[in-house]
């Protein structure tokens, strides 16, 4: 979805079970033949004409003492296999090297003072770091490091005033998300008293004197029905010291699964809420704070598209992919917001609009064309003032900026460039437009400048080549793939690979630094990236033919990607394995069903598998404008058509399986890797195998991904390479 607006995070390294879970006397541990045979107990469902049998419906529920069994079973057959592994020790004291190499945000300004992140060496979780002036010294802010001894609480979102004043931050344990609104005081460091929790993901506005904010909140149980507290996200205002109890309703009287967001306009006179409901539609809700009676009025008219904006000036400049896929730019007065006073002003192009902001008095356009980034200068009328001149073929990572600062921040990062920040100078060198909008016109716009890097002193990015090369799929569309390796590796067909994708939720794939990924280039393995159908990398049309009943489109995207490794003599089926999670994982789930001949190892994180139930858990329910329901009769057909769980066939010999998920998971529950470990491992061939074994792995405070502590990681990767190098043949 369009700039901010993105709901969902894409993370797909993810937590593992940590030794200390094991008994400490290794001798205690029962070395297992084989995994745990699980308890079957069917439950027969009929849903429009078909009968559904679920032998493991009662892994549904965490609390049932049969699944807790299950759960420790797999636990201790999942270390009884991994454990004993050759080159473990050598392939976790790279990794420690590897993920100490840290990571850093845009900075965000307000009034004089910088706020970014930076997380440096075995710091678990980024530190918010504060400085007065551009180039003052840094001081700490926030350290989530110093809020538990594990590092499993998490900073997930902060908001500076404009002024700089205060900053409100959310922080959440165990990597639930669900955070807790605070307010610290940037020149003092001091925390203010007035504590909100329900902030998952927030959205927040600050008024521009600093007393209040407009922000989103989810309901407390108690206050909507049983399971309802997972949805219905409102819009409230807070007055700093009153009590949040008591804070005003300002929006979210609508279906429950909506996704409200808020902006405030450059004169703290209207509040935008852009309002998700779905990948496929948004809506725009204008409220004018001038009025005091005035309620939130929508200025969209319930198309199925999508839109965002920003307040700049009295109007409003929306980003939209209305009757233009790649996305094209309006701006209309916000006094008279209605459909029909729109004007274009910046037309659709040949890149991907991936969203808008307002810095400097211009209009800033980021932009993606074959899956990597570019940005545009406009004056507010839509005249192209300058390209802006990237480091090189990566993506943007984050953006920093104000309506009257005289500079921008972006991050950037490819597969071998680590995180830096560069700075980009904005003088008003011209003169001020005599259009009512006020635009400043810029002279010579100078380029971005390195602000800071990430140093990586262990490894050199330069003994490595990045490709993109394209293939057919299935029905003959061309889908593109970034291919990574050392130079001067020979394709002699037996490479050790690893095949990643996503492919849904309009999210696009580009270039990103992995520091993990590094182990595996070093020992002679290719990293391939497929960029399917279903994400944003070609705008709305490349979105929606991997959706909904188009869904298959992005399975057979990612068994051509994987055919085509094969016929290019990159690797052969038994030195291919895959990786992906959340909804990746639901991709790794439906290649192994559909295509278990073609791969010799799946990694298969916090994945959906059963995907005629999926909608009743956590908060699946947003999905399913994405998926379809299997409630629905038609969606139903094509859902049951692909669903992982309902095509796993008794005595097929599929690829060794990690299945990884966790307990706190509030986004995918982790019963979909239960039910579908237990039905592998009962009815594959290989179910039992410990040469090519179906395996669990279920970590504790831990969720879907989001605010894992590096000593996590490195656990978890350590796993995760463990298991591949060994199916694959490769010697640490």
């Amino acid at each position: 979805m369009m700039g901010g607006l993105r709901l969902l995070w894409i993370l797909v390294s993810l937590v593992v079970l940590s030794a200390a879970l094991i008994a400490d006397d290794s001798s205690s541990i029962t070395v297992q033949t084989g995994p745990p045979k699980a308890k079957v107990e069917s439950v027969e469902d009929t849903l429009h004409g078909h009968k559904i049998v679920d032998p493991y419906r009662y892994l549904e529920n965490p609390a049932n003492a049969d699944t807790q069994e299950f759960v420790r079973q797999e636990l201790s057959y999942t270390r009884s296999v991994l454990d004993p592994l050759p080159g473990r020790k050598e392939i976790q004291s790279r990794l420690e090297q590897l993920l100490t190499i840290g990571n850093i945000g845009a900075p965000q300004i307000g009034g004089n003072f910088y706020f970014y992140t930076r997380r440096e060496g075995m710091q678990n979780q980024p530190v918010l770091y504060v400085r007065e002036g551009v180039n003052g010294k840094d001081r700490v802010l926030v350290d989530a490091n110093q809020l538990s001894a594990d590092g499993t609480i998490a900073l997930d979102w902060w908001f500076p005033t404009h002024s700089g004043k205060y900053v409100a931050y959310g922080t959440s344990p165990s990597g639930s998300e669900l955070s807790t609104l605070h307010v610290i005081e940037t020149a003092t460091g001091r925390l203010l008293a007035d504590e909100i929790d329900g902030t998952r993901a927030a959205s927040l506005a600050w008024k521009l004197d600093d007393s209040g904010f407009f922000y989103t909140r989810y309901p407390k149980k108690g206050d909507v029905p049983e399971g309802q507290e997972l949805y219905n996200r409102h819009v409230f205002y807070h007055q700093l010291g009153a009590d949040p109890g008591k804070d005003p309703l300002i929006f979210g009287e609508g279906r429950p699964e909506d996704w409200p967001n808020v902006q405030l306009s450059n004169d703290g006179r209207w509040l935008l809420i852009p309002v998700e409901q779905g990948w496929t539609k948004s809506e725009l809700y204008l409220l004018d704070l001038q009025s005091p009676s005035a309620k939130p009025v929508r200025i969209t008219e319930g198309k199925e598209f999508l839109y965002s904006g920003e307040i700049f000036d009295g109007n409003i400049f929306i980003a939209t992919n209305e009757d233009a896929p790649r996305y094209r730019v309006f701006r209309v007065s916000a006094a008279n917001p209605a459909r029909n006073n729109w004007k274009e002003i910046v037309p659709e192009g040949d890149a991907v609009l991936q969203g808008v902001s307002i810095i400097h008095r211009n209009l800033f356009g980021f932009y993606e064309k074959n899956a990597t980034s570019q940005v545009k200068l406009f004056d507010t009328n839509g005249k192209l003032i300058s390209d802006l001149t990237l480091p090189g073929l990566g993506s943007l990572a984050g953006v920093g900026g104000n309506w009257d600062s005289n500079e921008m921040f972006f991050g950037f990062q490819s597969f071998t460039v680590p995180p830096s920040i560069y700075r980009v100078e904005l003088s008003r060198a011209g003169q001020q437009s005599k259009t009512d909008e006020k635009a400043i016109e810029l002279g010579n716009l100078k380029q971005p400048a390195l602000w800071t890097k990430v140093d990586a002193p262990s490894i050199d990015p330069s003994l490595y080549q990045v490709k993109q090369e394209w293939f057919a799929s299935k029905d003959g569309t061309r889908v593109p793939m970034f291919i990574v390796h050392k130079k001067g590796m020979q394709k002699n067909g037996s490479n050790p690979t690893l095949l990643t994708g996503y492919g849904g939720f309009n999210v696009s794939l580009t270039p990103a630094f992995s520091r993990s990924a590094y182990l595996w280039l070093e020992h002679g393995g290719v990293y391939a990236v497929a960029n399917l159908r279903g994400g944003a990398e070609f705008g709305e049309d490349w979105h929606r033919a991997g959706m909904l009943d188009k869904k298959q489109n992005v399975f057979d995207d990612f068994a051509g990607a994987a055919e085509y490794l094969i016929n290019q003599k990159y690797t052969d089926r038994d030195h291919l394995a895959i990786q992906g999670g959340s909804n990746g994982g639901l991709l790794m789930g439906a290649a192994v069903t559909q295509h278990p001949e073609l791969f010799r190892a799946v990694v298969c994180q916090v994945p959906l598998l059963d995907m005629l139930r999926y909608q009743n858990f956590q908060i699946a329910k947003l999905w399913i404008p994405e998926y379809g329901s299997a409630q629905d009769e038609k969606q139903f057909d094509f859902l049951y058509a692909y669903s992982p769980y309902h095509h796993v066939k008794p005595g097929v010999e599929y690829p060794a399986i990690l299945f990884m998920t966790a307990d706190t998971d509030t986004r995918v529950d982790p019963m979909h890797a239960k039910k579908m470990a237990a039905l592998m491992q009962a009815e594959a061939k290989n179910g039992t195998s410990r040469e090519r074994p179906i395996l669990l792995r279920i970590e504790t405070k831990a969720g879907h991904g989001a605010g894992k502590p590096v000593t996590k990681q490195i656990e978890e990767f350590t796993d995760i390479y463990s298991f591949l190098f060994w199916q694959l043949g490769m010697k640490p």
